[in-house]
């Protein structure tokens, strides 16, 4: 088997499903960090209190709520571009000489062979990742149990 044919065999066998799996993983793991960071911030809007008047209020009476974020796609793009040139080079070159000089005969005869391979490779790669994030309301079941412990002021 030519190299050729070698490194073009390795270069398709890619791990593409590792890659994708790779992206589902992280794409849960920071889906996760998203939400614990707005659980967090609902946490201490509920402990931040402000004065109005002379009465305390937190801010989660105030109706500050906090922003939760959900990946609505994600693209993985990986683009490899290669070529490679194997050549073969094979030449003779021969020559005859011959002088008579007063009976005397000479003759010289010259091969000159020549074998020349050679490989060439070259290869660019690019790749890229987007996510796109939104804005969502909190839960649903967070609302109503933020208006039930922080009804509005009246």
């Amino acid at each position: 088997m030519s190299e050729t044919v070698t490194v073009t065999t390795q270069l398709l066998q890619a791990p593409l499903p590792s890659i994708v799996e790779q992206l589902g993983v992280s794409i849960a793991r920071a889906q996760f960090a998203l939400d614990t960071n707005s659980i967090e911030l609902a946490k201490e809007l509920a402990t931040t209190e402000i004065e109005v008047g002379e009465e305390q209020y937190s801010l989660l009476t105030l109706g500050f709520l906090p922003s939760f974020y959900a990946f609505t796609e994600a693209t993985v793009e990986a683009r490899l571009s290669f070529s490679m040139t194997e050549t073969t080079e094979f030449s003779i070159e021969a020559g005859v000489q011959a002088r008579v000089n007063v009976g005397i005969a000479m003759v010289a005869a010259s091969v000159n062979v020549g074998y020349a391979r050679k490989f060439s490779v070259s290869a660019e790669g690019q790749s890229s990742l987007a996510a796109r994030l939104v804005s969502l309301p909190p839960p649903e079941g967070l609302l109503e149990l933020m208006r039930s412990h922080y009804p509005p002021p009246e």
